[in-house]
């Protein structure tokens, strides 16, 4: 009987194991793709763009005078570098962007430290800086005009303004997100609450704030369009003004090109140097 149990019982080699589901081929959710397939979709997608604005255009289905062909804003791209001297627009622009991003990073990255790493300081400036955050930076060019001018100050400050209250508050979230372990092993190491901000909470929010800086980077952009469209005699928003006024969509058009191509390679730029310098945040 024992015997005759003993054999009805399963050997381990025999039960069953459940097999691992088989993904399938092509797409699936959260699955990464090689860098040289991520390059190709991404100009894919611009060729596609392309092609269709040149068969809306070149096709007639869409008149000139609202949307011009790509062949048209060629020709109109090389005649603004060629007799309108557009470079001199393009590093105006580009002086004023970097200019204004840069005096609101040296103000906010410490104060958003501050309101980060102590309560106090958040539970004092978080509330008008939030006020701050939702005021479309626009609607203070008229007062910039009346206390600046309409000279390089006034389009400073609007990059300025429009900058400022967003990294603050981005940069306080993200010290403020300190894993409390990491604080708490250092205080037990003998460490004080000056050498907790510099050498705890800094380094780990350093990555983070970095990235807030890129991402606001490209809003300043649209803020340096606003201010030149208003009392500029140079830039880029200017020269859209200018061929709005003529109904030339082609500079328009290229114009809006020319911004979205800086945007694009200043951001490359800041992922290379972010990967760069903290490389081990991705481990």
């Amino acid at each position: 009987m024992e015997a005759t149990s003993t054999a009805m019982q399963p050997s381990p080699s025999s039960i069953a194991t459940p097999r691992p589901a088989r993904r399938a081929r092509g797409m699936a959710p959260l699955e990464p793709v090689s860098p040289r397939a991520r390059w190709m979709l991404g100009v894919g997608f611009f060729v596609l763009f392309v092609a269709v604005w040149a068969a809306a255009t070149l096709g007639g289905f869409v008149s000139p005078t609202f949307l011009a062909s790509p062949v048209t804003m060629v020709k109109e791209a090389w005649l603004l570098f060629t007799e309108y001297g557009f470079i001199k627009d393009i590093g105006m622009t580009v002086w004023r962007v970097l200019g204004g991003f840069i005096l609101a990073a040296v103000i906010a990255v410490p104060l958003g430290i501050a309101m980060g790493a102590y309560k106090p300081v958040e539970a004092f400036l978080e509330p008008f800086v939030s006020f701050c955050r939702y005021l479309p930076a626009s609607a203070f060019i008229p007062l910039l005009i009346l206390w600046a001018g309409i000279g390089e100050t006034q389009k400073l400050l609007v990059i300025f303004i429009g900058s400022v209250f967003q990294i603050i508050l981005m940069v306080a979230v993200t010290v403020g997100g300190a894993r409390k372990d990491l604080v708490e092993a250092a205080y037990t190491l003998g460490a004080d609450s000056r050498g907790i901000v510099r050498r705890v909470l800094i380094p780990g929010a350093a990555p983070g704030i970095a990235e807030t800086l890129r991402l606001v980077l490209g809003w300043a952009w649209t803020y340096v369009i606003v201010a030149e469209l208003i009392g500029s005699s140079s830039g880029i928003g200017h020269m859209i003004t200018d061929s709005q006024a003529l109904l030339n969509t082609g500079q328009i058009i290229f114009g809006i090109i020319v911004i979205g191509i800086i945007g694009l390679v200043s951001d490359f730029v800041f992922k290379a140097i972010n990967k760069r310098l903290f490389g081990w945040a991705s481990l």
